[in-house]
């Protein structure tokens, strides 16, 4: 395959929002994770219980690492010359470190994809916020270096190969269920629900529907609802729902016994993926007598891979087709300076 001409950037940062990779790192990591918010200790604990039920770790660095080795892969097949780096929000490899390291290793323009297909305060804004500041201390602390500048890509949720990534999921999914209840299962579309006062000051609630909408046009005669996991705010404070233990209770009451669960708001399967649903969730849906089939995120699926060099070329060759399905179209790079404001932060 012929080389791609050389773009006008010279690197990759690759955010995320990390997690501990060992026991003793799990309680520092969720006060990282809460500083300034008030947060009770023993939500601390409680939260840390469902790290210690998978060992004290979560997979999200090691799948990070495993989607950054795929789109080296992708890269190098196509001739784009362009290193990736990877910094997280909440833990080691943390973002200003990535950064300091970009700025020592002469870049001077990059692009940064962000481990987030929606937009909202958490999803999108933050990371941004998180960008800025992290280029501020580069500024403050080693003024010897060069400025630095990142532009970070469009949000993704309709891209037609994010959706048909998804689409492929949940049809695996749906395989697995027995065959007499496949053609009937209704498929719960799940995200992290957020404050209804940060959800009324982003499209995170709609883009969350658009892209159920489009994945469910490719999977005919099966039902769909959307629902929310991972709430953490206090009984009295609204967030977006039904949560889904709540949604499989509906359904069971229903008669409904088939129900595949894809977790769409989330791009790898990462603590809150396997404790929500494959533990509380599959628990609810056993005591209910349901047949439960969970649908894999689109992690490493290579229309997945593809997409994000995709966002790549578009950024560098103005001529690139900004590919996008449904009614919203392809989102603006540059996002209004009151956009997704926080409203109400997740406690």
């Amino acid at each position: 395959m012929s080389s791609i001409e050389q773009p006008p950037y010279d690197a990759l940062l690759f955010v995320s929002f990390g997690g501990p990779e060992r026991t003793e790192d799990v309680l520092p990591f969720l006060e990282n994770v809460t500083r300034g918010r008030n947060i009770p200790r023993e939500r601390l604990l409680e939260v840390a219980e469902h790290y210690y039920h998978f060992g004290g770790a979560s997979p999200i660095n090691a799948q990070n690492r495993s989607l950054i080795s795929e789109l080296e892969r992708q890269f190098a097949l196509s001739g784009l010359r362009l290193p990736i780096y990877f910094g997280n929000r909440n833990w080691d490899p943390y973002l200003n470190d990535a950064v300091r390291q970009m700025a020592a290793d002469g870049v001077r323009r990059a692009l940064a994809f962000c481990t987030s297909a929606y937009s909202s305060y958490s999803g999108c804004r933050q990371y941004r916020e998180n960008i800025a500041a992290a280029l501020a201390e580069l500024q403050s602390k080693a003024p010897e270096l060069q400025p630095l500048t990142i532009d970070k890509l469009r949000v993704f949720f309709n891209h037609p190969l994010f959706i048909d990534a998804t689409a492929e999921r949940v049809g695996e999914a749906i395989s697995k269920l027995p065959k007499e209840g496949q053609g009937g299962a209704t498929v719960i579309f799940t995200a992290h629900s957020i404050p209804a006062s940060m959800a009324g000051n982003c499209r995170y609630e709609a883009q969350l529907n658009s892209t159920a909408a489009l994945v469910a046009e490719r999977l005919p005669g099966h039902a769909w609802q959307m629902a929310y996991q991972s709430r953490s705010g206090p009984p009295s404070q609204p967030w977006l729902g039904p949560d889904i233990c709540d949604a499989l209770r509906s359904f069971a009451a229903t008669g409904q016994k088939q129900v595949v669960i894809a977790p769409i708001g989330f791009l790898s399967d990462h603590l809150e993926v396997l404790y929500d649903l494959d533990v509380e969730a599959l628990a609810v849906a056993d005591e209910l007598g349901m047949t439960m089939a969970r649908a894999a995120t689109v992690g490493t699926h290579p229309k997945f891979v593809a997409m994000i060099q995709e966002l790549i070329q578009e950024r560098i060759d103005p001529n690139q087709p900004r590919r996008a399905i449904g009614s919203f179209g392809p989102i603006v790079d540059v996002c209004p300076v009151d956009c997704c404001l926080a409203g109400g932060r997740p406690t």
